[in-house]
């Protein structure tokens, strides 16, 4: 005979954003305990965070942050799967910390494929130049230009750069903590980044 009901299934969807089925398995295996609960699918979902990078990623939200001397704000879209997900604390948390790194951190775009053809091409030829002027030998020019590009991807990517409050992770390693926590895709879309003066 089941120690929860339907109310407890509901409050363990909310808090974590899971599936129905995956919240009753859950409330089954801990006896109707819901912190047990919580803590068995977010364990799980550690795991399945990877598997769910292809799926579709609809609903979600924008978050925002404007710096306290109302010079700097960011405006950053948030997808996720579904809307019980994007209406989570967890969820809503993730898009102010990522538009609040986004405005301290000026990334260039989320990925480096957003990043502009001509500015990698203008990155790459001053690379090349500062490496030939160096003095290293034609031959290890194309794999250090190709070192140097890297590091310049991971520089002004949002995904790639370390989170101001804790720079021992990514913000990609904060999104699929979260993704994980949800048991959902979770994908940061896009972002614009306004600061007084800049056009």
């Amino acid at each position: 005979m089941a120690t929860f009901t339907a109310k407890d299934v509901q409050t363990l969807r909310q808090r974590t954003g899971a599936g129905m089925m995956d919240c009753k398995k859950a409330l089954e295996e801990t006896g109707g305990n819901i912190d047990q609960a919580v803590e068995n699918l977010r364990k799980r979902g550690v795991a399945k965070a990877e598997k769910r990078a292809g799926r579709t990623t609809s609903e979600g939200i924008i978050g925002h942050y404007i710096h306290h001397n109302g010079r700097v704000a960011v405006l950053v879209e948030l997808n996720c799967e579904t809307d019980f997900v994007a209406r989570t604390e967890d969820f809503k948390e993730l898009a102010r910390y990522v538009a609040e790194h986004s405005a301290a951190s000026a990334p260039v775009a989320v990925d480096k494929d957003g990043i502009p053809a001509d500015k990698v091409d203008v990155e790459r030829r001053i690379a090349e130049e500062q490496t030939r002027a160096s003095g290293k030998p034609e031959a290890m020019i194309e794999k250090i230009v190709d070192g140097k590009m890297e590091a310049f991807f991971k520089e002004v990517t949002l995904l790639s750069q370390p989170w101001v409050r804790e720079p021992k992770k990514t913000i990609g390693d904060l999104v699929k903590e979260v993704s994980a926590k949800t048991g959902e895709n979770i994908q940061v879309k896009r972002f614009v980044r306004y600061q007084l003066g800049e056009v």
